[in-house]
């Protein structure tokens, strides 16, 4: 492409961008889960297990996976703590309950074998006034069932707040 071609193309680039900045914002405003919210629902999460003799591992993050409330309870083994972050950061990204996501990611090379992930049954996502906004994952119990029973405990303890948010 001769030099003229190349300056000709780099002015009429510039100037489209003024016309495509104003068709988008500039900033998105994202909802975010407050610290306390986090600790609320890890720390129910974790007395729901109690109830039911089960002692586990419960990690809360948000929505870019990244933790804001980890807890173990007294007898949970020390792997639940790694196991509760993957499952509550695979629910985060696939914005799905992993009960759900069980059987999805089986064959050879899916998605399902990338390091970090973790489809077993345990992991929920976190919505307020329709965006995803966390997880909460848990591990520990005989059962993911149990494990995702004890989530969507620590969930249903700031539900009411969840339904508010604007």
């Amino acid at each position: 492409m001769s030099l003229n071609k190349t300056l000709a193309a780099a002015v009429l680039a510039s100037l489209a961008v003024p016309a495509l900045a104003a068709d988008f914002p500039v900033i998105v405003r994202i909802p975010r889960l407050t610290m306390e919210a986090a600790e609320k629902i890890a720390h129910a999460t974790v007395m729901a297990c109690r109830k039911e003799g089960i002692q586990v591992g419960v990690t809360v993050v948000d929505r870019g996976g990244l933790p804001m409330a980890v807890l173990r309870d007294t007898l949970a083994p020390p792997v639940t703590l790694e196991v509760s972050r993957q499952k509550a950061y695979t629910a985060v990204n696939f914005n799905a309950p992993l009960s759900q996501l069980e059987d999805r990611f089986t064959k050879p090379f899916s998605v399902g074998k990338v390091d970090g992930l973790v489809f077993s049954a345990g992991g929920l996502p976190i919505e307020a006034a329709g965006n995803i906004i966390g997880a909460v994952g848990v591990s520990g119990a005989p059962t993911g069932a149990q494990d995702e029973a004890c989530a969507r405990a620590g969930l249903d303890a700031i539900q009411a707040d969840l339904d508010m948010a604007q």
